[in-house]
């Protein structure tokens, strides 16, 4: 059995770059919604398949709490999964969460595999 560190998801909804950019220098696993699934991939579609890879999914997207198909989703991929609760977050403030609670290392634990 290997232990490997986890693996994040950025959602579409937090940017590309500069949340990315300013997390995978700390060593930090970061992958992309882009760079998997188009833009237009619905949130059903793409968040079960990242489920199945083991990642973390990190969002700001309140309407997967509101939706009732989106919600039974998560439920039902077992899906891992951090929700900002601020929509107000700018792109620069985002990786800030990280640098003042160290939010990706505090509360992941390695994957075991």
């Amino acid at each position: 059995m290997t232990i490997e560190e986890p693996t994040f998801f950025i959602d579409r909804c937090l940017g590309k770059r500069r949340i990315i950019d300013t997390l995978t220098p700390l060593g930090i696993n970061i992958e992309a919604h882009d760079d998997h699934f188009s833009q237009t991939t619905l949130d059903i579609v793409w968040m079960p398949e990242i489920a199945r890879r083991g990642w973390i999914i990190f969002t700001k997207d309140a309407a997967i709490g509101r939706n009732a198909i989106e919600r039974q989703t998560v439920a039902q991929a077992h899906i891992r999964m951090f929700c900002l609760a601020s929509q107000n977050l700018t792109g620069r403030e985002m990786p800030k969460i990280n640098k003042h609670k160290n939010v990706f290392r505090a509360t992941s634990c390695p994957v075991h595999r």
